[in-house]
């Protein structure tokens, strides 16, 4: 029987002591359109966010748009292809872009892993921004590599709301994870309550994905 005194995530409260300056230009294109963003900074110098829904080209541009404005020099996942591409590789890397090989034997959460031990040692910063989706298609869940991330390296987990419905980006909190899959996502539930995307009806369950072999982390 499960124990249903599980503990939560526990919530990393305020203030936050890693503070930036955002580009005006940005703050005011994003005002224009009607946007804005809520963002108070943040706990660490390393972590992982993940921005939901997703399930838009728009996303991206207006992710980019309010990233711009926080001054937040967050990091992103992107096909090691795209940076050999001449100049369009080097604008993927300026934005933030970081290359993943899913070839790689040890998959990409195994190399991340390393990039964020080496960025601890050196006490640099290091966040990495994630779509727990993997794509702007509606699917039947999330996809498990954010997961193992934040919680193989004892970091702590940004939730970040992208809601349309407000026009409004979101930090609506910092986590550490508990390891129980069932606990830490009826907590995401509940972060993410009320939330939509461009597109209402292609925004995912917020639940795992089955795995899809042996060894999902190597793929995902």
């Amino acid at each position: 029987m499960r124990d249903h005194q599980m503990p939560e995530p526990k919530l990393i409260p305020g203030p936050y002591p890693i503070q930036f300056k955002g580009q005006a230009w940005a703050a005011w294109i994003l005002k224009l359109i009607g946007w804005r963003v809520d963002f108070q900074g943040l706990p660490t110098l390393q972590g992982v966010a993940i921005v939901y829904p997703h399930t838009s080209n728009w996303d991206f541009l207006t992710a980019m748009l309010c990233k711009w404005t926080m001054g937040l020099p967050l990091h992103f996942w992107g096909k090691d292809s795209l940076f050999k591409i001449p100049l369009f590789g080097r604008w993927v890397s300026w934005i933030g872009g970081v290359p993943i090989d899913r070839s790689s034997s040890r998959g990409v959460v195994g190399e991340m892993l390393e990039v964020f031990a080496a960025h601890q040692r050196a006490n640099q910063f290091m966040w990495l921004g994630l779509s727990p989706e993997g794509t702007r298609k509606r699917t039947e869940g999330w996809k498990s590599g954010f997961y193992q991330l934040a919680l193989k390296s004892n970091l702590p987990l940004g939730v970040v709301r992208l809601d349309y419905k407000k026009k409004e980006l979101k930090f609506e909190g910092f986590i550490q994870l508990t390891g129980d899959l069932e606990t830490d996502y009826a907590y995401l539930r509940k972060m993410y309550e009320g939330v939509e995307g461009f597109h209402i009806d292609k925004a995912a369950p917020i639940r795992p994905l089955p795995p899809k072999g042996p060894t999902p982390s190597a793929t995902q």
